[in-house]
């Protein structure tokens, strides 16, 4: 049963009266009739597990007390135009797609749908952010066994490379990344093990305390990400992360850490799969924007044996560009270049004084690396970021 939350004062009484007897397990649900829009527009608390499909209603401005966790076989519905200010509380207060669950969040350039902080003067770390949770193969559990997420201990991994977990277009996270512990993080969006039959296009992390976009493996496919001001590293991979980045725009704010942090498999767990793979994502038309090369700071660290191909890349104001770290053992991050699983093709270096540093323990030299050198555009920023996102 789908649940639509109205919000028209005429109805209020209803609602109430249609929550009391609605099968949904474990849900939270407080209508506020003291909003300040008025003319019916106040705002509508949620949290809970949802058993049943949830659908926001358009326009409307929601208020996330908590976690808000979809279970298997459900759908969550956000409307374009609809704004979720989530409760300056931290880790605890975030927004799950379970595995076998879906999201339908399809916003416009115009009519964005944001994710954002209830506080008066926001800050990075205010809530948690998004997190979901597919089926597709991740290494750090064998066949289709599954690992758990560290926030919220959720199943996530499989063997269906083309499971789908729903669509997201034109979403905005804001203040995200609220932390449990050192080891419990929350980023902006979190995709756990997702596969590429998700949609997933034109999304931004904001003033983020972790990371920006985080992948826990999967075979998700990402088109048109900005990520400004993620505190932590803007875009992270680990465990068998094989999807392909299209269009990624990453700049710098005071507090940062790199622009890319890539992980062949998590070192926390192991790479456990059988047969074993690593990290191999495409990333192409990509621009990591520094604080300039005095600054300090690598754009793009690789490590723990991951792969990867880079295409069309614009590097500014960085000390190194590409800091690839590993050795001949478990972390071959290096082989990976000598068999030409781990490439750069067409870049341009701003502002950097060393575009690349070899700790791999393999021999090989700038050019068996980087081809292209002076030939990166980088992405059109200007052009499809315009309205939707905080530049």
């Amino acid at each position: 049963m789908k649940r639509n939350l109205l919000l028209g004062l005429a109805i209020v009484a209803a609602l109430f009266t249609s929550c009391s007897t609605d099968d949904t397990a474990d849900v939270v649900l407080n209508v506020n009739n003291g909003g300040s829009n008025g003319g019916g527009s106040t705002g509508t608390t949620i949290s809970g597990t949802y058993t049943s499909d949830l659908t926001l209603e358009a326009g409307t401005e929601y208020t996330l007390n908590g976690s808000l966790i979809m279970a298997t076989g459900t759908t969550l519905t956000i409307p374009a135009g609809t704004t979720i200010k989530a409760l300056a509380q931290g880790s605890d207060v975030y927004i799950a797609i379970s595995q076998g669950a879906t999201i339908n969040a399809m916003g416009t350039a115009s009519n964005p749908i944001v994710l954002t902080s209830n506080a008066s003067n926001p800050q990075a770390g205010d809530w948690g952010g998004l997190i979901i949770l597919g089926k597709a193969p991740v290494n750090s559990v064998a066949g289709s066994a599954t690992s758990t997420s560290e926030i919220a201990s959720l199943p996530y991994g499989g063997t269906q490379s083309g499971d789908d977990s729903g669509s997201i277009s034109y979403v905005r996270v804001e203040y995200s990344g609220g932390s449990a512990d050192g080891q419990s993080e929350n980023n902006g969006i979190s995709f756990y093990g997702v596969g590429n039959g998700t949609l997933v296009e034109y999304i931004q992390v904001y003033e983020g305390k972790d990371d920006g976009v985080e992948f826990f493996g999967g075979t998700v496919n990402v088109d048109y990400v900005s990520i400004v001001n993620a505190q932590d590293d803007s875009i992270d991979w680990t465990e068998g992360y094989t999807g392909t980045i299209t269009n990624a725009y990453v700049k710098h704010g005071a507090d940062h850490d790199k622009g890319i942090e890539a992980d062949g498999y998590n070192t926390d767990i192991g790479n456990n799969s059988s047969p074993i793979f690593w990290s191999k994502p495409t990333v192409n038309n990509l621009t990591i924007i520094g604080n300039g090369s005095t600054t300090g700071n690598e754009a793009v660290r690789l490590r723990e044996g991951t792969q990867g191909l880079f295409n069309n890349v614009s590097i500014e104001g960085f000390a190194e560009g590409f800091d690839l770290d590993g050795d001949q053992g478990d972390s071959p991050t290096g082989a990976g270049v000598l068999s030409n699983d781990l490439q750069v093709t067409d870049v341009l270096f701003t502002d950097v004084t060393l575009k690349m540093k070899n700790d791999t323990g393999n021999t090989f030299t700038e050019t068996d690396f980087i081809t292209g050198d002076g030939n990166g555009t980088g992405t059109d920023y200007a052009t499809w970021g315009s309205g939707w996102t905080i530049q």
